[in-house]
């Protein structure tokens, strides 16, 4: 006998509305729970989406055989309940199994780690409560059909309310729970959302009292010990949240403050306390002021395309002077963090807005542009073509250059880098390059007609900072003249993401190869002793 609260389709249709929404809410919390680990790119995507497709569809033809043979709705909500206890614990438990699988893929693979890091953490993660969500279509399907006369009206309702709940989980999460609350939180709300459908469910049919009484009690366990931290293992910290774009964190110290916007891929935007070059890539870039035809660096009007926290800016004017700046920066949220934690003064503009999209509706020229635009593992690939680095030259003065920020140094022939400074030779006559000493950063300075070298060895002399000038000195006698390739980046094809990872898995082969001939050796005993 059909219990009284599914006599009445709205319930079922709810029920369907809900599942799609907490499926969609699943998936975009997925991409954030990953990114801190393994970035938010393409490729990461591609995994997520791929995965739960999987577990979907394992779920559609588990879900309709369960139903044909036993079509009792008890085990129907029985399964939301689980998928709700399941998705209130991944906030508390997933940064464990992820870093826990990481660990492992390391010391198994040489190659492709971020996808074979972040497919295993999707299916360990993700798989088995959308598995169960899966089940809802079919299942609900079964016991909504009364007739073949109105089959179709009523599969076809069923399928609307999905689809609607899908649309309103993508948009909820990404625009307002996410960057209200946190992830955490958001998972929290949609498990809850599970659990009082499971809830209303049995309470109706005064039965599974220890099935709704146990589930309750988990998910509230969760909600209890979740932190809301991804960096767990960190204390202290002056700010951790999260924006649309990014999870953010802000540490300080003595002499500095750092952001970081992923957890595990180092410094995004530092402030040195006091006066001091930063020992990272900002203090070569400052070489770029000093390379223009103007006469002297304060005399350029400078333009930041991924301002980050406005540390070329803050550095620029502190050895350079009141130069104008402006800036680009497309989270709005760490523009808000650079005027509270790291001094960006206010009379520096900055546009939130994606950086080509900014070049696209402005005609104002500028003296220097500087390329800070890589996120994650990669940079944009809106931000890496032919095209879009045309648009760079023809905002630039006459005797202007263009700065670049290249994140990761790649060794091979057809790494990230040489496929960027290839695509600029193509727009540029006059490329060079430096590498960052200590780091995995190059900087490419680029012009047309300008004599790069020569404009920086003349105007270092005039340089009032001694430890300025020494490095200035230093950078002009590592500057390489560039000699162009033929890989050449489009906007119809840019492969940025696949070669970000290529360089990625050189890192981390460098890394871990010492830890490997260790494991090789003396095994997990010998790790344990070295670490």
């Amino acid at each position: 006998m059909k219990p009284a609260i599914l006599k009445n389709k709205l319930f079922l249709y709810l029920t369907e509305f809900f599942s799609g929404m907490s499926v969609m809410a699943v998936e975009l919390g997925a991409s954030r729970l990953l990114a801190p680990y393994f970035s938010s790119s393409q490729i990461v995507w591609t995994i997520i989406i791929g995965t739960i497709m999987i577990a979907m569809a394992l779920g559609n033809i588990y879900g309709g055989k369960s139903a044909d043979k036993d079509p009792n709705p008890d085990r129907l909500y029985g399964r939301i309940l689980v998928a709700a206890v399941w998705i209130a614990a991944i906030p508390v438990l997933g940064k464990y199994v992820i870093l826990g699988i990481s660990g492992f893929v390391i010391f198994t693979v040489n190659t492709g780690f971020l996808i074979w890091a972040a497919f295993a953490a999707c299916m360990a993660i993700f798989v088995f409560p959308l598995f169960l969500l899966g089940t809802v279509t079919p299942s609900l399907a079964k016991y909504t059909v009364e007739s073949l006369e109105d089959s179709g009206r009523i599969v076809g309702t069923l399928g609307a309310f999905n689809t609607v709940g899908s649309i309103i989980g993508t948009f909820v999460p990404t625009f307002v729970s996410i960057p209200a609350v946190g992830t955490s939180v958001t998972f929290l709300i949609f498990a809850g959302i599970l659990l009082v459908l499971g809830l209303a469910y049995f309470i109706s049919r005064k039965a599974g009292r220890a099935k709704g009484i146990a589930a309750t009690a988990l998910v509230l366990l969760c909600a209890g010990t979740q932190t809301g931290s991804f960096a767990f293992w960190e204390s202290g910290l002056a700010y951790e949240g999260e924006s649309v774009y990014n999870y953010l964190q802000v540490k300080e110290s003595k002499d500095r403050v750092i952001l970081s916007t992923n957890v595990l891929f180092g410094v995004q935007s530092v402030l040195i306390k006091g006066q001091g070059l930063t020992g990272m890539y900002y203090d070569y870039a400052m070489a770029a002021p000093l390379m223009t035809e103007r006469e002297t660096p304060k005399d350029c009007r400078v333009l930041i395309l991924g301002m980050g926290t406005g540390t070329y800016a803050t550095q620029c004017r502190r050895y350079f002077g009141e130069m104008p700046m402006e800036g680009v920066e497309i989270d709005e949220k760490i523009t808000q963090l650079a005027r509270t934690y790291f001094e960006l003064p206010e009379d520096v503009p900055v546009v939130t807005y994606d950086g080509r999209a900014f070049l696209n509706v402005t005609d104002e020229t500028y003296d220097v542009i500087m390329v800070d635009a890589y996120q994650d593992i990669t940079i944009p690939f809106q931000m890496s073509s032919v095209e879009f680095f045309s648009l760079v030259k023809e905002h630039l003065n006459p005797g202007g250059v263009m700065v670049v920020n290249m994140n990761m140094r790649g060794s091979g022939q057809d790494s990230i880098n040489q496929y960027l400074a290839d695509t600029i030779s193509q727009v540029f006559d006059q490329v060079y390059t430096v590498d960052v000493k200590g780091s995995t950063n190059r900087e490419l300075f680029a012009a047309e007609g300008v004599a790069l070298a020569g404009n920086l060895q003349a105007k270092i002399p005039a340089l009032p900072d001694e430890e300025l000038a020494g490095l200035m000195a230093q950078v002009g006698q590592n500057l390489v003249p560039y000699q162009a390739g033929s890989h050449v980046m489009t906007d119809d094809k840019a492969p940025v993401e696949l070669l970000g990872m290529q360089v990625i898995d050189e890192l981390i082969q460098d890394e871990v190869a010492y830890y490997k001939d260790i494991y090789k050796e003396e095994g997990i005993q010998g790790l344990l002793e070295n670490f």
